[in-house]
């Protein structure tokens, strides 16, 4: 496993250069309580909703390999139906469920269930939900991710963690669409 990828102290560690992506979507931490907490990141991408569905449901192309329990996006793959999952493999030959598949509407959103990194050793269950519309110049894309369980140290600093971690993803789903790319940008990149 890649060294703390995943640990509460690399999601914290995000947020100051997280916060130079404000421009390109705009992110907020909906609500927090003891209990849980609701994100959600809204982006303009100019690029049809085709397309940006091709490569939502390709995490490989646009996630940061500095979020992957492996160290590389290319162990990334999603089976775009119910019960399929958002998985990764493991260079040991093991694998990582990050997230289920509970509903589909292709080209118009995904709806996902699990807890995404650090929260998957805390009593915590979310909901990740990717919605798509079109425009006249492209898609207005969403995603919100609510998730509710127990963490000791409750969810207010874990929150912004994720706004920023999800926010970052957002940012490389926009580019990876709008380029056509095939591979998402290194960590950081603007």
């Amino acid at each position: 496993m890649s060294s703390c990828v995943f640990s509460r102290r690399a999601w914290l560690g995000v947020l100051p250069p997280l916060l130079l992506l404000a421009s390109a979507a705009e992110a907020a931490v909906i609500d927090v309580s003891p209990g849980g907490f609701t994100v959600r990141i809204v982006s303009h991408v100019a690029a049809a909703p085709d397309q940006v569905y091709a490569n939502l449901i390709n995490p490989s192309r646009w996630w940061a390999s500095d979020h992957t329990f492996s160290g590389n996006a290319a162990n990334l793959h999603l089976d775009a139906r119910a019960g399929g999952c958002w998985c990764e493999s493991l260079p040991n030959g093991g694998s990582v469920q990050h997230l289920t598949v509970v509903y589909v509407d292709p080209v118009k959103a995904l709806r996902l269930r699990g807890a995404l990194g650090p929260f998957q050793g805390l009593g915590a269950e979310g909901a990740m939900t990717w919605s798509l519309k079109a425009a006249k110049d492209g898609t207005d894309l969403s995603v919100t991710y609510a998730l509710g369980g127990y963490s000791k140290d409750g969810f207010e600093e874990l929150s912004k963690a994720a706004d920023g971690v999800l926010t970052e993803q957002v940012e490389h789903l926009r580019q990876a669409s709008e380029k056509g790319a095939a591979a998402a940008p290194a960590h950081g990149a603007r």
